[in-house]
């Protein structure tokens, strides 16, 4: 499955999430330490729910770009 990672940068930070996985979220100094920390946390956050017994969600959010 393929998830959205939406990224965004804080005044010290970045911080990763993603919004078909409610909860899955990591925050770090660098962009690329966020992506690692959120290609970590996606299994993780997975297995956890698996073990709950909690159905996975589908992957269902998209972007688009918007020039103004």
């Amino acid at each position: 499955m393929t998830y959205l990672v939406i990224l965004e940068r804080g005044a010290n930070s970045y911080g990763a999430y993603v919004p078909d996985l409610p909860g899955c979220a990591v925050v770090a100094d660098t962009r690329e330490e966020a992506l690692t920390l959120i290609r970590e946390a996606i299994p993780l956050h997975l297995e956890s729910l698996r073990e709950e017994g909690a159905q996975i969600p589908e992957p269902v959010s998209t972007t688009e770009l918007v020039q103004v």
